[in-house]
C-alpha cells in the first residue's frame, strides 16, 4: 500500500505564535511597552491581538493608522530592541508540543512553520525551544507577504515537493485560514490563540481543536473514516 494513500496529509504547516508556542501575551505586553516608550498613547488589547499573525507594517497600521515612515522606523525598532530583550523569553511552548512533533516526524510526516516573525524572531526561538530540527521548511514575513498571502504557503509546498491535496494548515487565526483558502490548502483552526471558535469556523476549515496536541486523534478520525 502506498504510504500517503492511508494517510490523509503528508504535510502539516503550523503557525507559530498562538498555535505551538504560547506568546500572545508576550506579543501584547511588549506592543504596549514599545508604544509607552515612545511616549504614544495605548492600543485596546483586543486591536493588537487581531493583527498578530499579519506582517509587521500591518501590524502597526492597526494600532498606528497612518503613522509616517520615521514614526514607523521608531515603533519597530523599540519593539524589537524589548522584544529580544525581554519578553521573546517570557514566552513558552504549550504543554506537549515537544512531543506532539516528535510523533508525527516517527510517523514520518513532513512538518514546516509559515510564520508572521520574522526570519531572526522564528531561529531565535527555534533555538531557544529546541524545536528547529523538527522542521523541513519554513517561511517568515521577511521570505514572503503577509498573510493572507498565499505565498508564504505556496513557497514551502514548492520547496518540499507537495501537492496542494496533501497538505494541512494549522493555525488559530482567520489569516493562517485565509491564506490556506487562497491557496487552496485545507485548513485546521485552533482556539489556543485569542480567536474564538465560531469566527475561525466562519473562515472554512475543516475543523477547530482547542489545543494542537489534539491534533493526532483528529488525523486518525479522518483517516478511519
Amino acid at each position: 500500500m502506498d504510504l500517503w494513500n492511508s494517510r490523509p496529509y503528508q504535510l502539516l504547516v503550523f503557525d507559530w505564535d498562538g498555535t505551538l508556542i504560547d506568546s500572545i501575551g508576550a506579543i501584547v505586553a511588549c506592543t504596549q511597552a514599545t508604544l509607552a516608550r515612545l511616549g504614544l498613547p495605548p492600543a485596546a488589547d483586543g486591536s493588537i491581538q487581531a493583527a498578530i499573525g499579519l506582517g509587521i507594517r500591518e501590524t502597526v497600521e492597526s494600532f498606528c493608522p497612518g503613522c509616517d515612515e520615521e514614526r514607523f522606523a521608531s515603533i519597530v525598532e523599540v519593539y524589537r530592541d524589548l522584544w529580544f530583550g525581554h519578553f521573546s523569553a517570557t514566552s513558552v511552548l504549550f504543554e506537549g508540543v515537544t512531543r506532539l512533533l516528535e510523533e508525527l516526524k516517527e510517523e514520518g510526516r513532513l512538518l514546516a512553520v509559515a510564520t508572521a516573525k520574522s526570519r531572526r524572531g522564528l531561529a531565535a526561538d527555534f533555538e531557544r525551544t529546541g524545536l528547529g530540527g523538527f522542521f523541513y521548511a519554513s517561511r517568515t514575513v521577511d521570505e514572503a507577504p503577509s498573510k493572507p498571502n498565499p505565498e508564504m504557503l505556496l513557497g514551502i509546498l514548492d520547496e518540499l515537493g507537495v501537492g496542494r491535496d496533501r497538505a494541512l494548515m494549522i493555525g488559530d487565526s482567520v489569516h493562517d485560514l485565509q491564506m490556506a483558502r487562497n491557496a487552496c490548502v485545507d485548513g485546521l483552526g485552533v482556539t489556543s490563540g485569542t480567536t474564538a471558535r465560531e469566527v475561525l469556523m466562519a473562515n472554512g476549515p475543516l475543523e477547530c481543536l482547542e489545543r494542537v496536541t489534539a491534533l493526532p486523534a483528529w488525523l486518525e478520525s479522518q483517516f478511519s473514516a
